[in-house]
């Protein structure tokens, strides 16, 4: 005769929470009822909802970044910069949930997605604006994105606003000088809406500071998880680039773009360009 194992049971404990009624609940807490319905599919193919779902989560991992990288600014103009460790530790880990997030999208085939494709019309990627802040925050300013917002004038004016502050990299540079070291004025001073340019005179300060971590450790520190929070980004992108690849091959993107191609043009994009140039510095002759 053949036995059979009876599994563990998992009893509610004497004590857990039974009466919830007019409490605050998980639910409660979570807006679980918004959450959950915020999801429309505009026909009946089963992969839609897939497609939806993904890219609301990168929503909300877009939005948890725009939070942590505000208070790491601030903290850096506060002249702390202690808390921006476990801060920019958080973004690294977000963006690997952004990296391998992807796959779940590379489950959707190229047949499967051309029939919900034409529903979408001109609505793209590109026009995200969480993700467009975030690359104004790091410092991947371009004034004519702003265009793809004109519809929608507060969201225009949020972007703006981040357009012309300092970024990150430009509160660092500016923290570094407010402590002693020869950052050039022309990093200090500039028109903080233009595009980020790389300048040579600015690896001089980030060698010293490498050649003698211990002297630096808290600005040492800060550039090594800039230059994670750099590396993962350009992971991400490529990683874009490839499941788009996959999906839709080489057609032309939802918004206009020109797809494969436009994506490619920005994988290589460095936010901290002098950080990644000081290493070819470091222990040469």
């Amino acid at each position: 005769m053949k036995m059979t194992e009876t599994q563990p049971v998992r009893p509610l404990e004497d004590q857990i929470d039974r009466d919830l009624a007019g409490r605050m609940t998980y639910a409660d807490y979570l807006k679980l009822d918004t959450l959950l319905s915020a999801q429309y599919p505009l026909g009946a193919e089963h992969d839609e909802m897939l497609f939806i779902i993904q890219h609301q989560v990168a929503e909300l991992w877009f939005k948890l970044i725009l939070h942590e990288l505000r208070a790491a600014r601030s903290a850096i103009m506060r002249d702390t910069l202690d808390p921006c460790e476990k801060i920019l530790s958080r973004v690294k880990c977000i963006e690997r949930q952004l990296f391998d997030q992807w796959s779940v999208l590379e489950t959707l085939t190229p047949s499967d997605y051309a029939k919900f494709r034409p529903m979408l019309g001109p609505a793209s990627g590109l026009q995200s604006y969480q993700y467009r802040t975030v690359e104004f925050i790091l410092g991947n300013k371009q004034k004519d994105v702003l265009q793809l917002f004109a519809h929608d004038p507060k969201i225009c004016e949020e972007l703006r606003r981040e357009l012309e502050s300092p970024s990150l990299y430009d509160e660092f540079q500016r923290y570094l000088a407010r402590h002693g070291h020869a950052v050039p004025q022309s990093c200090l001073s500039r028109d903080w809406s233009a595009p980020y340019v790389r300048n040579p005179a600015l690896v001089p300060v980030f060698e010293r500071i490498y050649a003698e971590p211990s002297a630096h450790w808290p600005v040492y520190a800060l550039c090594e998880k800039l230059i994670d929070i750099d590396e993962l980004f350009q992971l991400w992108r490529f990683r874009h680039v490839k499941t788009v690849e996959r999906i839709i091959g080489f057609k032309k993107g939802t918004g206009g773009s020109s797809g494969v191609a436009f994506l490619r043009r920005i994988v290589d994009y460095v936010f901290f360009p002098e950080l990644l140039d000081v290493r070819t510095r470091i222990g040469s002759a």
